[in-house]
């Protein structure tokens, strides 16, 4: 067995701080969205298909995170027609075990500041009220933001076929640009 390799700042290579790249999708990313979502059992998954569509239409206000080339996380979002002040954002999901500490917060708070700096003044998304991880993902950026969060049902459970969560609303605002 032969020990890991060390950096330049002399700790081991398995040691040393992963840093994602974020950029905006490409079609190509479009299957390993559709992966992140098929393994997250709390996540409403789309067909290829549409992760492909998503990736060529709302490229520009969508991210996702790399590690050596490889998606590790994405978060789709959209600016609302009727309401060009909102930005909804669609669905996040990370690669479980990627060992980097906060992954979603940071994909949230990118895609809040680049909305933000092209307008928006609120942020919205749309969860189950089980879904904690996403829950305490909007209250970190509302806070950091010193914004306030409304919530209310959406979407009611029984306006979909099957067994479905009420889709319940988190609108963070007003926001203002982030010193910083």
């Amino acid at each position: 067995m032969t020990a890991p390799a060390a950096s330049s700042t002399g700790t081991p290579a398995s040691a040393a701080r992963v840093r994602p790249e974020f950029r905006t999708p490409r079609v190509e990313d479009a299957p390993a969205l559709w992966e992140l979502v098929d393994g997250a059992d709390e996540l409403d998954n789309n067909s290829p298909y549409y992760y492909a569509l998503w990736c060529r239409d709302f490229a520009a206000t969508s991210l996702v995170a790399t590690v050596d080339d490889e998606v590790i996380g994405f978060l789709t979002g959209y600016v609302r027609p009727d309401e060009p002040d909102t930005y909804l954002v669609w669905q996040e999901a990370v690669r479980p075990r990627h060992g980097i500490p906060m992954l979603g917060v940071q994909l949230f708070e990118r895609a809040a500041d680049r909305a933000v700096e092209q307008g928006a003044r609120f942020i919205e998304a749309t969860v189950s009220a089980d879904n904690k991880a996403i829950i305490m993902v909007l209250k970190k950026v509302a806070k950091r933001y010193a914004a306030e969060v409304e919530t209310r049902v959406l979407f009611p459970g029984d306006l979909f076929p099957g067994e479905h969560h009420d889709e319940v609303l988190y609108r963070i605002g007003p926001l203002a640009p982030r010193a910083g």
